[in-house]
């Protein structure tokens, strides 16, 4: 059976996962984490992605990203040619029309295949295929190996291979809208609690929620750059939460997520869970190992519905899940 389409949309938000083969490690110590921190600043610099946060697991990685259309379409057609060169060769003939030489019909094909690395430059494909190259690099420099990382995909430079330690897909997940959001940042942030590494949000290193306790705490970090949350009087794109609201709700999570905890629970709902309309009994089960159940799209009734819609889909089957998480008081447009 053939695997259903991804739909990519400039200025969308996203949960990525990426998985090992069969689960198997892709990190074996700290220092290839901190090497992944390294190529994701880079990344960001080059692509037009926004890193909300971060969770690096030994056997596979999650992101939280947001596809910055507007960032890329800014770009002229030097600084797309700068930054595709990082990643491949330019060809002679691009190379010629970067410096004002060769034919008109010459002009015309480079400026199609700039074009198209705008495209790539805004695709979520081409982000995590580049973002996770570095992990072959080093799985072949460590076990002294070749092969393709990504089946049926051609090597980024000539005379280099890849070993295949990673799997040939990514899995991702639409965020619709910012409830969707909120759900999506929590349950990557609790992941080392989930899994029993870690006790508390500040003790789980290799996690956003980490590296900003740490910077709260004006400690240095060596995560990448992370989105913003929102301040009062804010004028460049933030998260739409205050820092302090999200803090709280991860902790209040974590507490009631860990039966040694529950005693400490604060009674009081995180003020998110209350101005988003969130149930609390179902947001911890969504918290829970395997409770993210969502499938391919996350958010309100209304927006998956608009979302099924955009697939060519009449229904989707993670339309009761949402309406016990998020409730059904929603205006859903059937037309």
């Amino acid at each position: 059976m053939p695997r259903l389409p991804r739909l990519h949309v400039p200025g969308g938000h996203y949960h990525v996962v990426l998985r090992g083969n069969y689960r198997q490690a892709l990190f074996d110590c700290s220092a290839d984490r901190i090497a992944l921190n390294a190529i994701v600043a880079q990344a960001l610099e080059r692509d037009g992605a926004r890193l909300h946060l971060y969770c690096w697991m030994s056997n596979h990685d999650r992101t939280v990203v947001f596809v910055d259309a507007n960032r890329a379409r800014e770009w002229n057609e030097i600084t797309v040619i700068q930054h595709w060169k990082k990643l491949f060769r330019i060809p002679a003939l691009v190379d010629r029309y970067r410096r004002g030489e060769g034919s008109e019909a010459e002009h015309d094909v480079a400026r199609q295949l700039i074009a198209k690395w705008r495209s790539r430059l805004l695709d979520m494909s081409w982000f995590m295929r580049c973002l996770n190259e570095y992990l072959a690099r080093r799985a072949n420099a460590e076990d002294q190996c070749t092969g393709r990382f990504w089946a049926g995909e051609s090597s980024y430079n000539a005379g280099i291979s890849y070993v295949h330690v990673g799997q040939k897909r990514f899995k991702s997940q639409a965020l619709l809208d910012e409830a969707g959001l909120l759900t999506a940042m929590a349950y990557v942030d609790l992941n080392p609690i989930r899994a029993g590494i870690a006790a508390t949000p500040e003790a789980s290193e290799f996690t956003s929620i980490y590296e900003r306790i740490q910077s709260i705490r004006d400690k240095k970090t060596n995560g990448p750059q992370l989105r913003r949350f929102h301040t009062q009087g804010s004028k460049s794109f933030t998260l739409p939460y205050a820092i302090e609201d999200y803090l709280h709700l991860v902790d209040w999570t974590g507490r009631a997520m860990r039966n040694d905890k529950r005693g400490h629970i604060d009674n009081r709902l995180p003020p998110l869970l209350t101005r988003l309309n969130i149930d609390s009994a179902a947001w911890t089960q969504a918290m829970q190992p395997d409770g993210n159940v969502f499938g391919r799209a996350m958010g309100k009734l209304n927006h998956l519905h608009l979302h099924a819609r955009t697939l060519g889909q009449s229904w989707m089957k993670v339309l009761r899940q949402a309406e016990r998480l998020y409730g059904s008081r929603q205006s859903i447009d059937r037309h």
